[in-house]
């Protein structure tokens, strides 16, 4: 069983889209794993793909955006 903390190990100040899929995206996980019958739906599995290249894209922007302002 996969076991999840409360705020998913995010800062609590990190409200913005990128923190809101990521969110649910691991919400959806958790509940996933308790209930062994919805992993049978490709549903679950695309939504957790298209969730999960949206968190990547959009970290990777804050990661571009946080360097530029090292340079």
């Amino acid at each position: 069983m996969l076991l999840l903390s409360e705020n998913c190990g995010m800062r609590k100040d990190s409200i913005g889209p990128s923190s809101l899929m990521a969110r649910l995206t691991l919400s959806a996980i958790n509940k996933a794993a308790q209930d062994s019958s919805c992993w049978k739906q490709q549903v679950v599995y695309r939504a957790l793909l298209v969730s999960g290249l949206s968190v990547l894209l959009a970290s990777l922007q804050i990661l571009e955006e946080d360097l530029g302002d090292l340079s």
